[in-house]
Parts: C-alpha cells; structure tokens; sequence
C-alpha cells in the first residue's frame, strides 16, 4: 500500500503553512510513533551533529529526545517555500532531567517526495539556558 501524506507538493502558500502547522502539532504530541509517520522510510536527517537514516532510526532519536527533554513545547513559522521544499525557524521549550530549563533556536530545510513524505530533514539548532520565569511557551 502506497504512503501518502497530504499536502503534496508542489507547495503554494496554503499548502505549505498547513505542513508547517502540521509538524507543529506532531512533534508537540511527543508521540515517536506518530511523527516518524511523516517520513519517508529512507528519510536523511542531519539534527545538530547527528545523521539520522531512516524511519526507525527517527522513532529511535524522537523516544529518547522525549525522554530527556522534558516539558517539551515547540512553536514552527513559514520562512519559504518552493516546489517540494519547506523551509522553517522555530523555537521551543523544554526542561532537562535535572530540572534546568532550556529554549532552543532553530531553522530546518525541509525535503518532500511526491506522496508528501519528508525525505530530507536538515536542522540548525541552538540552546539557550533561561530559567522558568523566562519561558514564552
């Protein structure tokens, strides 16, 4: 059976905003499962310093980046668009095991295959310490 995950591209303005919301609300769900569902099973991620390959691999880093970052919350914006690719800045919100709070900043270029599928997924981010009183989420 076929995969495929709506919107497809190629991506108008409409479109691409409802992708974005979509990530959006996935990731926020904090349901490995569920997220990796949007990828294509050979998808390439570079997350940071990390090369991420694959579905199960993504299922395997979205479980234990929700084990350890706690309170996670994440708010993406449309940056631009074109054709099959997305791209977005966002930050999000999160406390570590030891209870400091962390927000951290991002952009991410995004890749589709023609059924909706993100094949690529590569992610600029950085931590910003902030205590509690600090956070926007």
């Amino acid at each position: 059976m076929m995969e495929i995950k709506h919107p497809l591209p190629p991506f108008n303005q409409k479109k691409a905003l409802q992708k974005v919301q979509m990530a959006e609300d996935a990731w926020n769900s904090k349901n490995p499962q569920k997220v990796a569902l949007a990828y294509s099973k050979d998808t390439e991620w570079r997350n940071r310093n990390q090369f991420i390959n694959g579905r199960e691999h993504v299922e395997a880093f979205l479980t234990h980046k929700w084990e350890h970052e706690l309170e996670y919350k994440l708010k993406k914006e449309l940056w631009a668009f074109k054709d099959n690719r997305i791209a977005v800045r966002f930050e999000y919100e999160y406390k570590n095991q030891q209870g400091q709070w962390f927000r951290a900043y991002g952009n991410e270029n995004w890749e589709f295959d023609e059924n909706g599928l993100m094949k690529k997924r590569y992610a600029s981010i950085n931590d910003l310490k902030i205590n509690e009183n600090e956070k926007k989420l």
